[in-house]
Formats: structure tokens, sequence, C-alpha cells
């Protein structure tokens, strides 16, 4: 009698056991989850909160303007919907102590509707155009005769687009950044001698204090502030893709220093929120390193202004495409563009 006992309730006992360990396990795996959530939660406040705190927000753009003067004396309506977005970012070379009146880069930034690609359009600080207001004078005069409204508005004129929003930062901010994500692979056209060390042709592993010295030399390179801005471009190319690598987006130490190192010197235009820059940001995260291609907007060779300053001429026809191009989201279709490996 016992043994048929035995073996009838060990089964028993067993099917007793097993929901148990489920249920167990199952209210383990759900508290996991609820701390991870509520961790990931706590970090998005936390870089939310950082980089609130961080930027500073100014009216960098002009006062709505229904259109647009081209160069032709034409007209645009302004602004044209559904073609994408277009940031202009502003970069000074300002030392320490320094304090900088014009800008030193003035690069464009479209994000086609689709959030397919990037391009990134360099103007060089030289070129002549049209400044409401004061005349025909070097781009980056506009800055110091205006700010960056100024800036905004003759760039609205010869594209015939309306420039969505604003950021300003500064060469140190460009150091910070590479150092928060461990450095940055970028292409060099050209070899120079920097000193304390040498940037050859091809690619190069720079820490911020090298990557300083590669965005800030013209000197040896052969077009001047020409090659200067193609290495800028270069470089804001690495430190984008190297940012939404997948080494840095899922390192909380190395993306919370990466954000605090972009946001410490970073000046917004008053509508541009941290919801949009996360937003924008979350967009581009399938961005391939070939989607970022660079123009450098076109001119026609370099020339002296009225004051005796060298200047570069600019193309109208060309320029005119490009602007085209822009307003009805049509880069993709636009030739003149480079892909920097």
């Amino acid at each position: 009698m016992l043994d048929v006992f035995q073996d009838e309730s060990q089964p028993t006992v067993e099917t007793r056991k097993r929901p148990r360990r489920l249920r167990r396990f199952v209210i383990f795996v759900a508290s996991l989850l609820a701390l991870s959530l509520v961790a990931v939660a706590g970090f998005v406040v936390f870089l939310n909160q950082t980089v609130s705190g961080n930027i500073t927000r100014e009216d960098l753009l002009p006062k709505a303007a229904p259109s647009a003067t081209l160069p032709d004396g034409s007209t645009v309506q302004l602004p044209q919907a559904g073609v994408g977005q277009n940031y202009l970012i502003i970069g000074s070379d300002a030392r320490p102590g320094e304090t900088a009146s014009r800008s030193d880069v003035i690069v464009l930034a479209h994000v086609p509707e689709d959030k397919g690609a990037v391009q990134l359009i360099h103007f060089p600080r030289d070129l002549y155009v049209a400044i409401p207001g004061r005349g025909k004078n070097k781009i980056n005069a506009a800055y110091a005769f205006g700010g960056a409204p100024l800036l905004v508005s003759t760039m609205q004129n010869l594209l015939g687009v309306k420039i969505d929003h604003v950021a300003k930062t500064d060469f140190e901010g460009f150091r910070k950044m590479t150092d928060a994500v461990g450095g940055v692979r970028v292409y060099a056209e050209e070899a120079s001698d920097e000193g304390g060390f040498t940037i050859r042709e091809g690619f190069n592993d720079l820490n911020g204090e090298q990557a300083l010295a590669f965005v800030r030399e013209r000197y040896q390179l052969s077009e001047g502030d020409i090659s200067r801005g193609r290495r800028q471009q270069a470089f804001i190319k690495a430190l984008m893709m190297k940012a939404l690598s997948r080494e840095v987006i899922t390192n909380p130490i190395k993306l919370t220093r990466f954000i605090d190192a972009a946001t410490d010197n970073l000046t917004v235009d008053s509508a541009l929120s941290v919801g949009t820059m996360r937003n924008e940001a979350i967009s581009l995260r399938n961005l391939r390193s070939d989607d970022v291609v660079f123009i450098t907007a076109p001119f026609t060779g370099f020339g002296t202004a009225p004051d005796g300053g060298s200047i570069e001429i600019v193309d109208e026809a060309s320029m005119s495409a490009l602007g085209k191009a822009l307003r009805t989201d049509a880069m993709a279709d636009y030739g003149d563009v480079s892909v920097i490996p």
C-alpha cells in the first residue's frame, strides 16, 4: 500500500511545484523588465535635463518673411511645405578670451523629407554676396553686421529657401565632442604637418586636440579656406557617424558625455526644442556613411573686392540650381556633390 501511495502521489507533488516555479520566474522577469524601463526612463529624463540645462536659446532667426528675393530680382514664396528641413550651423574659431565677430564655419545641413540622407553645404566665408541693407560683401560679414538673423536672411535670399533652425557652436565644442566619443577617424584629402603630429592623406585617427588642429589648418592646403572647408565637412561627417554608431548609442557613459559636450557650448534658435532635436536624431539613426554627402557652394573663382579684400565669386547659374534643388527637396538629383569617405 505504501508503494502504491508513493507512486500515485509523486506526480501530484511535482505538478504543484511547477506552476509555482513558473510564476516565480515570470515575476522575476517582469521585475527585471520594470526595473529596466525605470532605468531607461530615468536616463532619458536625465539627458533631457542635461540638454535643457546646457543649451542657450536666442532669437537667431529673422522675423518671418513671406518671400525671398533672389539675386536675379525674382521672388520665391516662403516657406515651402513638405520639402525637408534646413539647419544652419554656424561655428566660430574664437580662442579662449577672444570675441569673434565673424563666423568661420557656415554649413547648411539639408535633411530631406524622407530622412534618407543628409546634405552638408559649405559656404566659404569669403563668398561675395548681397547682404540685405548692406550692399555686397563677404558672406561672413553678414554675421558681423547683424548676427545670425542677418546671415539667415542673406542665405534665404541667396537660395530662395527657408532656413528652419540655427545652431551656433565653437571649435572648443568640436574638441570636447571628439574626446567624448573616444576620438574620430577622419579622411584627409591632403597631408599637413601640425607640429606635434602629422596628418597623412587618407584616414587619420584623431583625438580632440588633433581634430581641432585638423579643422583649423588652411595655410598648408592647396586652396586655403576652400580646402579647410572640406576638412571641416569631413570632420563633421566623421563625428556625426561616430555619434550615431552603436558603439556610442548603446553606451550610456559615452552617450552622456557626448550629449553634455555637444550642448555645453551650443546656442540654438528659440523655436528649436529638445524634443525636436531628439526626434531628428532618432529619424537619422539608420544613416550610412554614403548617405552623408558634401557640397561646396558654387563659385567661379577668386577675385578682389572694391575694398581690396580677396573674395570668392558666386557662380550664379549653379547657385540658382542649388537653390531650386533645395526648395523642391530634389538634392538627390543635384549633380555637384562629393562623398568623403
